[in-house]
């Protein structure tokens, strides 16, 4: 049975004025939940921030002002909700670390999603290379377990917005239309899901009892493709064969290690999902749930339809 709208659940969203915040508020009150938004007190001073808060206050967000370095304000919103879900950027991820503690403390959420929403960090083959970006989400995962705070996480892989607007091509804005570089064997496949979407399906887990302390995977259909397979698909849309240059394992190690940190991230993460295969080589059935077949009335944007737009 359907739950009824007051008996949905209370959100509290952190990082509500990022790009992928924005959409799991717009989530939220679309799925009718009483929705409210962690803010900076200094946010309120931001102009182009501030009237998307009014935005949001003319939808019925209550905001709350507060800071991930302040306990008494966490411990002011969580005592509001029934569920946290945290959106603020990766570098920042150890920052949840007081939002824990006030979940802890509180006693009343009954579900939070932590700030990861990207590749699974207990599935990743880099942590030897990523300057510690995964083993500080894995950091926050034993924080939550070892409260044993009730979660749910995220594992959507990339957001479209990344890489896949130049064709998996660093360095540059837009995709090439006569020379693009494959890297490894061009087969391995990755995944990518627009940021709306991944809010969508991230609103459906807060009052489904089977994600609970779940990790919860995207794969859409129609979004997890190898690197040959953008490239004949780019090729189709412009009409024209573009020249492949293929980049070895080796060659992009290299590129990883003399490329200074942060600049080799985009490296990183593309040896991550195109050479290692982190995104697909696992099955999602022993690990936890595939999110387009627990929720398949979730209507997705897949990856040509995104390249249409780049034509």
């Amino acid at each position: 049975m359907a739950m009824e709208e007051n008996d949905k659940s209370r959100v509290l969203v952190i990082g509500a004025t990022g790009r992928l915040g924005q959409e799991l508020i717009r989530a939220s009150l679309a799925a009718s939940h009483p929705t409210f938004a962690l803010v900076r007190e200094t946010t309120f001073s931001d102009h182009g921030k501030s009237l998307l808060l009014r935005s949001f206050e003319s939808q019925g967000v209550t905001l709350l002002k507060g800071s991930l370095e302040d306990l008494s304000s966490l411990l002011e919103a969580v005592r509001q909700v029934d569920v946290v879900i945290c959106a603020i950027p990766s570098k920042l991820v150890l920052e949840q670390k007081l939002l824990i503690r006030a979940i802890k403390e509180t006693n009343c959420i009954k579900r939070f999603i932590p700030s990861e929403f990207g590749a699974d960090p207990s599935k990743v083959q880099v942590l030897n290379i990523d300057n510690g970006f995964y083993e500080k989400k894995l950091e926050i995962r034993r924080c939550i377990e070892k409260e044993g705070i009730p979660y749910t996480y995220i594992c959507c892989n990339f957001f479209m917005r990344y890489l896949l607007p130049s064709l998996i091509q660093p360095g540059l804005e837009a995709p090439p239309r006569d020379e693009i570089k494959i890297f490894g064997n061009g087969d391995i496949k990755a995944v990518f899901v627009k940021e709306s979407d991944v809010a969508i399906f991230t609103i459906c887990t807060i009052d489904d009892p089977r994600t609970l302390n779940r990790t919860l995977y995207l794969r859409p259909p129609g979004n997890v493709c190898s690197m040959n397979e953008l490239v004949k698909i780019w090729e189709m849309k412009i009409g024209k064969e573009l020249k492949r240059v293929y980049v070895s394992e080796e060659q992009l190690l290299r590129s990883i290690h003399g490329t200074p940190f942060p600049m080799n991230m985009d490296f990183v993460f593309i040896y991550s999902s195109f050479v290692k295969g982190d995104h697909t080589y696992f099955n999602i059935d022993l690990s936890g749930f595939d999110g387009t077949h627990l929720y398949s009335h979730v209507k997705h944007t897949i990856v040509s339809d995104f390249l249409d737009t780049l034509v």
